[in-house]
Formats: C-alpha cells, sequence, structure tokens
C-alpha cells in the first residue's frame, strides 16, 4: 500500500484567517484552494448564511473539496477570478485570500516533475494539466536568451547565463526529457555547499514561467479590487520577491507598478489600504513545525473605495 503524504500544509492560518475578519454571513474566496486548509478555517467561522468559493487550476485538489452546502469548489485558475464569480451570480465578496506557494503534494508526486529530488520522472510541472506547455517544452525550445532571462528573474541567479548556455549544449546532443537530465546538465555549475537553494531555484523558475505566474497574479489582483466590497479584506501569502513586490504595490496604489493616483489637489487615491506597513511572517514554532513556511510573507489590505 503506498504511504499516504500530506497534501499541504497551511501557512500563516490564524494569521491570514484572523486578517479576513470573517463575517458570518460574508462571502469569501480561497483563490488557491490547494489542500482546503485556509478553507476549512474559514468554513469553520462561518454562519447558516455564509459562502465560500475555492479555486484551483488543478483538479487533484478537487479531492480535498469541503461537504458543506456552503463551499463551491471552482475549478479554474485566478485570473479569471471575476468571470467564475459572475458564473455563479456573485457580484461582490467581503474577503479574498490566496496563498501562492505550491502545495506539498506537487513536490511530493513525482509524476509531476516539480521537485529535483527525484531524477528520473517526465519535466513536467503544470498545475494545470490541460495546459500545452510543459517544463520540458520550456527548457528544449526556449533560446538561451530567454532561458537566461527566466533564471535571472525568476530564480534569482547570478550564473544564470552560464546555466542557460548548458542547457542548450546539453539538448543539442539530446533532448532534455527527465529531470534526470536536467540535473546532468546543470549540476557542474551549482555550488555543492549551495546545491539545494540553487537547484530549488532553477526548478522554482522553470514552474513560474511554466505557469505563467506573474502575469496571472498580476491579473488577479486588478480584480480584487473590482469584486470586494468597500471594507471588504484582501490577504496574500507571497514566498518569492517578485510576487511580494507587486503584492505590496498594489496594497498601496491599486497597481502593481506602485504609481499612486492622485487628484486636482494632490491628495493622493487607492482603493486599498493596507492593514500594517510590515509584512507578517511564521513564527519560530510555525517553522518547527512547517518548515517550508519559512519564506512565507502575508500582507492584508482592506477596500476603501467603491471602484
Amino acid at each position: 500500500m503506498a504511504e499516504k503524504t500530506t497534501y499541504h500544509i497551511p501557512a500563516l492560518l490564524k494569521e491570514s484567517i484572523d486578517g479576513l475578519a470573517i463575517k458570518p454571513d460574508g462571502i469569501y474566496v480561497d483563490a488557491t484552494f490547494g489542500g482546503g486548509g485556509h478553507s476549512r478555517e474559514i468554513i469553520r467561522r462561518l454562519g447558516e448564511e455564509g459562502k465560500l468559493f475555492g479555486f484551483d487550476q488543478d483538479m487533484d485538489a478537487y479531492a480535498n473539496r469541503i461537504d458543506d452546502r456552503r463551499f463551491t469548489f471552482v475549478h479554474g485558475n485566478f485570473r479569471f477570478l471575476k468571470n467564475f464569480l459572475r458564473y455563479y451570480g456573485v457580484a461582490e465578496v467581503d474577503g479574498i485570500l490566496a496563498d501562492l506557494g505550491v502545495s506539498f503534494h506537487h513536490f511530493d508526486d513525482s509524476s509531476r516533475g516539480f521537485s529535483f529530488r527525484f531524477d528520473n520522472e517526465t519535466l513536467d510541472m503544470r498545475m494545470n494539466r490541460s495546459n500545452t506547455t510543459d517544463a520540458r517544452k520550456v527548457i528544449n525550445t526556449y533560446s538561451p536568451e530567454d532561458l537566461t532571462r527566466i533564471f535571472k528573474l525568476y530564480g534569482d541567479l547570478k550564473n544564470a547565463k552560464r546555466i542557460a548556455d548548458a542547457i542548450s549544449a546539453s539538448r543539442r546532443k539530446k533532448e532534455i526529457s527527465t529531470t534526470g537530465d536536467l540535473l546532468s546538465a546543470v549540476k557542474p555549475l551549482v555550488n555543492p555547499k549551495q546545491e539545494k537553494k540553487e537547484l530549488a531555484q532553477i526548478f522554482q523558475a522553470l514552474r513560474m514561467e511554466v505557469n505563467n505566474e506573474v502575469d496571472a497574479l498580476a491579473e488577479f489582483l486588478a480584480q480584487t479590487t473590482q469584486v470586494l466590497k468597500p471594507g471588504g479584506r484582501l490577504a496574500v501569502i507571497t514566498y518569492h520577491s517578485i510576487e511580494d513586490r507587486m503584492v505590496k504595490n498594489f496594497m498601496r496604489s491599486g497597481n502593481i507598478e506602485g504609481k499612486i493616483e492622485t487628484d486636482f489637489f494632490g491628495k493622493q487615491h487607492s482603493p486599498l489600504k493596507p492593514l500594517s506597513n510590515k509584512i507578517i511572517v511564521p513564527g519560530e514554532d510555525e517553522i518547527g513545525r512547517n518548515p517550508r513556511s519559512r519564506s512565507a510573507k502575508l500582507r492584508i489590505a482592506e477596500k476603501t473605495t467603491d471602484r
């Protein structure tokens, strides 16, 4: 019998749900349902008239759905937030939560190709398996310049160009089809003292490109202020500096560039008000229980206008 593994342990659970200030009769969105940990805590705080929509583009998450009439599982990317809510007849919600981390399930299921711990699995990394672009396609068809861009931008790798060139040289000899093929190409360029960290950065960069995560986040954020009620809360947990910067800018200005609009009199306008200028991070106890939460950063903001 196969060993049962944990689908996911939610990061900053109490802090994020407290931040939503749940109203018993409110309507809420968990934009990244995953294992359902955050959703179950939201449901626990809802009254009989409350509603929760749990979004996930990976159909594997459907197995974790909550058997409760107040809960609706939405198989879709959160970049289509507004359209899906409209489909269910919902124009406005009281709160939205997004945890941008990857579920343990994706790292621990070797067939998904998300982890360098398994060296003979197909390079996939798709959150939505109906998408046509997977990691194998990126590795074998992207130009060295494009590979350099994603390793530098999404992986923060100082030797991004050398890694891209090594991959390009390797694929000229033989297609890079498995995680093992990729490891063979890049390991000579990885610092042995930081091997796990640098390999994780390489795989992270590929995953973010395959799933178009930055563009999806930008589209999602833009829609949150369109569907949040005045006084509604937005809580986002990030794990990457690019994502955190986008969320920080959006909560301060209403756009990911951080450009604050002013009126004729110079008064600043933003549809959101951050509840704190300081990010919320896990404490030592949580990191001890869940080391993967170490890089989690939570930001919370409140809708201030009816824009």
